[in-house]
């Protein structure tokens, strides 16, 4: 079988997994509210959803080991077809036409995907990724990345524009490093593990995973940020959109995954892309509220935000939220304005 399958198959697994813990904890949320009874932290169902969670993070981690960046981002889409599965099986949501369409067209993107994305990517050794910090184009590419950051950071807080595309780049910007220290750490030790080079004992290795850490920190933070203040219905899909668009790029210009690929696969790479989008943006669309007694008879996500003013807790709860954005967004959960 070949190395990028695998890294296929196991961020599929991981995203799957990850929109059925999203469910689970927020059945638990909605049946511990309705009860009146313990927090929902005290429950045994939602720790669970909180194991399932951290064993699907830990496989979107583990797949950048195995295939390039600009494969394993868009596969985020998974999560987002999953959950709409989930609440039309469980919670007998009304299955729309928008729904089928969108599925449709996420799962054909997806294919286009898998297909004509670059399937093998250098190997990621601690020279590497040292290599690739100092190359003229991710400095040229960082340096933009900075100067746009601080731009979007003075509108957002000394100009108080508190707009949805100024905070999913925010987001965006800070995943694509999000990105390169994953695929580097990951890379790093699945060189280890085969045995071929030890690159623990590097020090670029543990400074990625430092720059891993702080600026999932801070994805988390500007997310939970634009989940106060947005329906996730609008951030569902753009988040989708500027967080592949990040990863893709960030292949590209630190690990120089589309380095001989042709132009015909390049072309359907893009439709790929943009089908995948389209699906995404389809069915995160105006998703319909539902009754609370149905929770009690099936178990799934709660898209209506009439039905999840008293339920959910707040975005900035360090037990919630805990995702980075492709998977938080993905959920399908709204939440009030602060």
């Amino acid at each position: 079988m070949e190395v990028y399958i695998v890294g296929i198959c196991i961020a599929v697994c991981g995203n799957f997994l990850i929109s059925i813990s999203l469910n689970i904890q927020k059945y638990t949320h909605v049946r511990q509210s309705q009860r009146g009874t313990r927090p929902y932290y005290t429950s045994r169902l939602w720790w669970c959803g909180i194991l399932l969670m951290g064993v699907g993070e830990l496989g979107n981690f583990a797949a950048y080991g195995f295939a390039p960046a600009s494969l394993i981002a868009p596969l985020g889409c998974v999560s987002v077809i999953a959950s709409a599965v989930i609440s039309v099986v469980f919670l007998k949501e009304t299955l729309r036409a928008s729904d089928i369409l969108g599925g449709a067209l996420a799962l054909t993107g997806t294919y286009c995907l898998v297909t004509f994305a670059p399937h093998s990517s250098p190997h990621v050794t601690a020279n590497m990724v040292e290599r690739s910090l100092v190359s003229w184009q991710f400095l040229i590419y960082f340096m933009f990345e900075a100067i746009l950051f601080a731009v979007l950071m003075y509108l957002y807080k000394c100009r108080n524009i508190k707009h949805i595309i100024i905070m999913m780049l925010m987001v965006a910007l800070v995943a694509s490093l999000t990105v390169i220290s994953v695929k580097a750490v990951s890379g790093m030790i699945t060189e280890t593990v085969h045995g071929s080079h030890l690159q623990l004992t590097y020090p670029i290795f543990y400074i990625m995973f430092i720059i891993m850490v702080v600026s999932c920190a801070f994805q988390i933070k500007f997310l939970n940020q634009a989940m106060k203040m947005f329906d996730a219905t609008e951030i569902v899909p753009i988040n989708y959109v500027f967080f592949t668009a990040s990863a893709v790029v960030a292949g590209i210009l630190f690990y120089e995954e589309f380095y001989g690929l042709s132009l015909i696969y390049i072309i359907m790479f893009i439709v790929g892309c943009l089908l995948a989008f389209t699906g995404v943006f389809l069915i995160a669309r105006a998703r319909p509220s539902i009754k609370m007694d149905r929770v009690f008879i099936s178990m799934g996500q709660i898209p209506g935000k009439s039905c999840t003013d008293k339920v959910q807790p707040q975005s900035d709860d360090s037990k919630y939220g805990t995702l980075t954005s492709k998977f938080t967004c993905n959920s399908g959960i709204q939440q009030d304005e602060a």
